[in-house]
């Protein structure tokens, strides 16, 4: 079994793989507090860990205490070719992403768009070359960002949003919102589609489930893409005897 785990700033992530198959999932705070339990639970063989924190020192070594460890960064050796000018300021997540999506859309032009905090759109060529893309504010994010940079405007949560004229202040915020991150997506993807024909997009993060009814092309749902992408370069790595 294979351990993967994503270290954000405010929460961390943790998934156990047998084979392909995520037979344990958690997102919490901290995994210091479970993560000695997944090594009695499951017989673990190797790890990787992706880290936007700087101290992880106790997870490094509770890990390395019971397998190896892969530490995903900058010089980790992938299963696709990227062209990305500056390597060591693309998020790992960006680049897993493409990774999982080469996997399920081998010899494809793929366009991943991952709608979490942010908007990240992550394009990878038929010669599974990675490219790179764009980011933009994720839906909270532009929530928040009216109400901040804002005198009146209230702070409004995320809910389903009919219509394209709000008749309140609410409405018409999540109308701009919504439908603005509508129309944002829908234009990439029609300018990536004349670029390159037959295009496969690929959605994922926290927003899809939110978002992929509103897109009018056609969009494959899949969840959990940063960590099957992660389980593919820990595969990769294994079989280079890489660490």
């Amino acid at each position: 079994m294979k351990l993967v785990i994503d270290l954000g700033n405010s929460l961390q992530k943790a998934a156990v793989f047998a084979n392909d198959t995520i037979v344990f999932q958690k997102t919490a705070a901290s995994v210091n507090d479970y993560l000695p339990q997944l090594f009695n639970n499951f017989e673990i063989t190797s790890a990787i860990l992706v880290t936007v924190i700087n101290d992880f020192s106790e997870i490094n070594e509770i890990i390395r205490s019971k397998c190896p460890l892969l530490i995903f960064d900058k010089d980790t050796p992938v299963p696709v070719k990227s062209i990305y000018q500056t390597p060591e300021t693309l998020g790992k997540d960006r680049l897993a992403s493409v990774v999982a999506a080469n996997s399920l859309f081998p010899e494809t032009n793929i366009l991943v768009i991952d709608a979490g905090t942010c908007i990240k759109y992550d394009f990878i060529d038929s010669a599974a070359v990675y490219h790179g893309g764009a980011i933009s504010p994720g839906l909270t994010m532009r929530l928040k960002a009216l109400h901040t940079f804002t005198e009146k405007l209230p702070l409004i949560e995320l809910s389903e949003q009919e219509g394209l004229t709000g008749s309140n202040t609410r409405d018409s915020i999540l109308s701009g919102v919504v439908n603005g991150t509508v129309a944002e997506m829908n234009g990439i993807i029609e300018q990536y589609n004349t670029l390159y024909p037959n295009l496969t997009v690929v959605l994922s993060g926290g927003d899809s489930e939110y978002l992929v009814n509103k897109l009018k092309n056609k969009i494959f749902a899949v969840s959990n893409i940063v960590l099957h992408g992660l389980k593919i370069i820990l595969d990769h790595n294994d079989n280079l005897q890489k660490f």
